[in-house]
């Protein structure tokens, strides 16, 4: 009775042991952790991004999708703590080179967009994946038994290797390597880790072959769109530090015509008090009321435009990412620097600008490979029209019971070798796959016609347009001479008696509507001039101050120089008919 119950127990503890080892292969391949996964897709990732980057832009950025929740288990971010943070009533004072870093970290949009380029290189690996060596193992166990003991119990398990290589010529070579993992580590530890190698090729002859093959055609196309996420980012970041720069200035803008209303008022209020002083024996209550009247429609105008800052303050907060309770200042510094610096020129013809534009515009360079992608899928297309004749063979040999992993015998190996042909007597599907790759040809080529105009278009309205803004500024200065003489004048002959309140008040007004123009020309003409660098292609938003910086001053030769369709001579205004009919 003891000798069963002893063996009954060995056998008990030979289950165990087993059952043991298939816990801790489990372990071992459930040990790999979360942050290990993410890491790893990590690193492959921006591999790939900064190896297109150095391939596409000549450089490489530093990029990054993590954010502050990103190191963080998602279930202990708790809503209460995003309302704090966003009630946190911070104080900033900052130039526009730090609101710039402020939005590229703080952006909910411009997060967005380096993720949907992290989804495009994260596909690509999903791709690649296909033809890179794979391993798997899984385990299997079972126990029988009744209450008076333990029958029977099981263990199995099996590990592989598989590799498939996608070959130029279309044709696939798989390559197996498989064994009884538990086996090889609960026995002989000399014993070979493989008991079973099999190899397999299908190479198409027609359809599919080469280049044609849809397999290597949906790897192509993979790994170009993540060429065209990367330019599409690199233009979103200079569209997003523009988009930036002119709404910083216009904040700067929006400050200056504050004060200018602000003077306004408290002058129209000294005004009124002149005038209440001299209403006792010189001057009739007419004109004390119509002092007054523009003294409040001044207030309402003053009061108006803060209001419009303050708005304008909160959008560009979100703009930045940062919480509406911050407490934000802008510096008028870079406003100071921009007059400082005036209204850098523009001299490109329209030929030359276009010219770079077609070799730089990021966004034309993504539709003329898109134009190329549509006729290499009309060529896939035309292929699969054809017959398939495909060759095929595999070979694999296998260890025998009982397993002997140091040697194979090859006198075992077991091979098969052939070919299938398909006539292609119904290809309806590829027949109306390749008319509908047609038409999407077709469509392709309009589009980039369509972007060709644009682009085109674009350019010209840009170089009228700071020549717009350019004569504006001249126009606005002269204006500005203009409007305090009226107003000293005006001022001086009230005071002697030979004027109305009528005339200053006017001339007032005009000159806080001059001020207020002004003061809204150089961030008109810094716009227009920076989205024409945009579409030109030449736009390099990663110096410091870069929006102060002439892009243009170094790529053009002398014969490329040119004028704006809207140029006038010396400054002189031109008659219509000079732009109506203009001179062949």
């Amino acid at each position: 009775m003891r000798r069963d119950a002893t063996t009954h127990g060995a056998t008990i503890g030979a289950a165990f042991r087993a059952w043991a080892l298939g816990v801790l292969v489990l372990g071992l391949v459930a040990g790999c952790s979360t942050a290990h996964y993410r890491r790893s897709a990590d690193k492959e990732v921006y591999g790939i991004l900064h190896g297109v980057e150095q391939q596409v832009l000549g450089r490489t950025n530093a990029f990054t999708i993590d954010t502050p929740y990103s190191g963080r288990d998602p279930k202990t971010i708790a809503p209460e703590e995003i309302i704090d943070g966003r009630s946190a009533a911070n104080r900033l004072k900052v130039n526009l080179d730090q609101a710039l870093d402020l939005a590229v970290r703080g952006s909910r949009e411009y997060q967005g967009e380096k993720e949907r380029l992290y989804a495009t290189a994260l596909t690509l690996t999903g791709v690649r994946q296909k033809y890179r060596p794979s391993l798997s193992a899984d385990v299997a166990g079972q126990l029988a038994g009744t209450p008076d003991g333990l029958s029977s119990s099981s263990l199995g398990s099996r590990a592989a290797l598989d590799q498939s290589f996608l070959l130029k010529t279309g044709g696939q070579l798989g390559v197996n390597l498989a064994n009884d993992i538990l086996k090889y580590y609960t026995g002989d530890y000399s014993r070979s880790i493989v008991n079973s190698i099999s190899v397999d090729l299908t190479q198409p002859l027609l359809r599919g072959f080469g280049r044609n093959n849809a397999e290597i055609e949906t790897l192509t196309q993979a790994t170009r769109n993540v060429v065209y996420e990367v330019r599409s980012f690199n233009r979103y970041q200079q569209e997003f530090a523009v988009g930036v720069v002119s709404a910083y200035f216009s904040l700067l803008t929006q400050k200056a015509q504050v004060r200018n209303n602000y003077r306004s008022y408290t002058n129209k209020v000294e005004t009124t008090k002149f005038l209440e002083a001299r209403s006792v024996d010189r001057v009739p209550q007419s004109d004390v009321d119509d002092a007054r009247s523009s003294e409040l429609d001044a207030r309402i105008s003053y009061i108006n435009s803060l209001a419009s800052y303050l708005n304008q303050l909160d959008s560009f907060k979100l703009r930045l990412g940062l919480p509406l309770s911050t407490q934000l200042c802008v510096e008028d510094q870079d406003l100071t620097d921009l007059i400082g610096v005036g209204l850098v020129p523009v001299e490109v013809s329209r030929k030359a600008a276009f010219s770079l534009c077609v070799n730089r515009q990021m966004e034309l360079l993504n539709a003329i490979d898109r134009f190329e992608d549509s006729k290499r899928k009309v060529r896939i297309a035309a292929d699969q029209l054809r017959p398939d004749l495909n060759v095929f063979g595999s070979a694999s040999l296998a260890s025998e019971e009982p397993d002997d992993y140091t040697e194979f015998d090859l006198n075992k190996l077991r091979y098969t070798a052939g070919f299938t042909l398909n006539l292609p007597l119904d290809r309806r599907r590829e027949r109306n796959t390749y008319r509908a790759t047609l038409i999407a040809f077709e469509s392709q080529l309009r589009s980039l016609v369509q972007s060709f105009d644009d682009y085109k278009n674009r350019i010209d309205r840009g170089l009228r347009t700071v020549e717009q803004s350019r004569l504006n500024y001249l126009n606005a200065v002269e204006g500005l001479k203009v409007a305090e003489r009226r107003v000293e004048n005006n001022s001086m002959r009230l005071e002697a008696g030979r004027t109305t309140i009528l005339y200053l008040r006017e001339a007032q007004d005009n000159l806080v509507r001059v001020q207020n123009i002004l003061a809204g020309t150089y961030t008109a003409y810094l716009t227009a001039r920076l989205e024409l660098m945009l579409n030109i292609g030449v736009l390099d938003t990663r110096p410091g101050q870069f929006w102060l910086q002439d892009p243009l001053k170094d790529r053009l030769a002398p014969d490329q120089r040119g004028v704006s369709p809207l140029q006038m001579p010396e400054d002189q205004v031109l008659p219509p008919e000079t732009f109506f009919e203009p001179a062949s």
